[in-house]
């Protein structure tokens, strides 16, 4: 548990989500152990100890971003609703609790949402998760409300501006020195077309690595493949794109196997998506700019349309690229992407990511990814000077 823990402190720090000192991890077998920052730790014991689960993450983000979330919502709110996929699909809202709620017995009160939640944000102190069965579990929940927080922030950041004191100077130490460039400058990848099944896992794998290392894909979610004609070999579901080495599964292309039952819930996708472009590679992240934007349309207000995650008919276009909305899995997006994809190689979904394709091999496919985010963070900024940069 000890090496668990201290793998998943160093992930949160690889993928700049937490600083080092800045975090603690609690799981509880026969006996509770906790390791990481001891405030934090004893505070996570604490929490863990009053809760029917094995572990939990307590961590204060490296952006101040769910901080500033809490500053920015009326007292009577009790929950931040951000609007992307994730969120809607598997934390549906995240509670906060605010300093002043914090008393004596502040675990118990964290405790309780907990008991109802993957995870919180509490004010001073930052996002809280829990892991039912594992502490990859809590990792993977923590991930989640670091990345809903992220995306939320930057929406409404855009939409309202700054409205809290010292809220423009963070906005800019985040914009002008926490971004980080992302390029596939560098990277090596094998030519197309794969052939041999080795060459093949070996290279999803290595791809795979890249679009964490490059931050295009938050926590475990996103998924990749390939297919030679007669297999799809593709990640398996909840499986992380940066540990992929025996999480690839071969399915028959023409679905005549249940051996797909471990493989991502994005399959159907994936299949369609070859059928329709005749590619070989596809590759599916989140980039988060690329999130923000597929969810700012100009018809809001004079759209009648609830649900447009879901329900939009419209083909709109970042940068020449299809967005599309549509839900995951077997759901809308299996119609919707594949027809649009072919346009560019690249397609973005509401709220949730980027489909990306190449032709023989991942090359163009990531470096489809890298354009579509790298056009979507400029267009972010652009807009927000528009908007705002006359205020400075």
């Amino acid at each position: 548990m000890r090496d668990q823990i201290a793998k998943y402190c160093a992930k949160l720090v690889s993928d700049g989500s937490s600083h080092a000192g800045q975090i603690a991890f609690a799981a509880q077998d026969d006996i509770m152990i906790s390791d990481g920052d001891p405030i934090l730790a004893s505070l996570a014991e604490t929490v863990l100890s009053r809760l029917n689960c094995l572990a939990l993450a307590a961590a204060t983000p490296s952006l101040p971003f769910a901080e500033l979330l809490i500053q920015r919502s009326s007292v009577f709110e009790h929950t931040i609703v951000p609007r992307d996929t994730e969120t809607r699909t598997f934390l549906h809202d995240i509670p906060i609790v605010r300093k002043k709620e914090l008393g004596l017995d502040s675990a118990e009160r964290i405790a309780e949402l907990l008991g109802n939640r993957k995870g919180i944000i509490v004010e001073g102190i930052g996002i809280i998760a829990v892991g039912a069965l594992t502490i990859e579990q809590s990792y993977i929940n923590w991930s989640s409300v670091f990345h809903a927080t992220y995306i939320k922030y930057l929406e409404d950041i855009l939409a309202y501006g700054f409205i809290i004191p010292g809220e423009e100077a963070a906005f800019n130490r985040f914009r002008y020195e926490s971004l980080l460039p992302i390029s596939a400058d560098g990277l090596e990848f094998q030519q197309g077309p794969l052939l041999e099944k080795s060459v093949i896992l070996m290279e999803i794998a290595t791809v795979g690595r890249y679009t964490v290392q490059s931050r295009l894909v938050d926590s475990f979610f996103g998924n990749i493949s390939y297919s030679n004609g007669n297999l799809i070999y593709i990640s398996q579901t909840a499986s992380s794109l940066d540990e992929l080495p025996g999480c690839i599964d071969p399915v028959p292309f023409e679905n005549s196997s249940t051996v797909g039952i471990t493989a991502s819930s994005e399959l159907v996708v994936h299949r369609s998506i070859f059928e329709t472009t005749g590619c070989r590679a596809i590759l599916h992240g989140h980039p988060r700019f690329a999130v923000v934007m597929s969810m700012i349309c100009s018809e809001k207000g004079t759209c009648h349309t609830a649900d447009c995650w879901k329900d939009c008919t419209k083909v709109r276009f970042l940068g020449g690229t299809p967005v599309v909305a549509g839900e995951i899995g077997a759901g809308g997006i299996a119609k919707n992407v594949p027809p649009v994809i072919g346009i560019t190689g690249a397609a973005i979904v509401y709220g949730h990511g980027v489909f990306s394709t190449g032709m023989s091999d991942f090359r163009e496919a990531f470096q489809s990814l890298v354009n579509v985010e790298n056009w979507c963070r400029l267009e972010y900024f652009r807009q927000f000077d528009e908007k705002y940069a006359h205020d400075a």
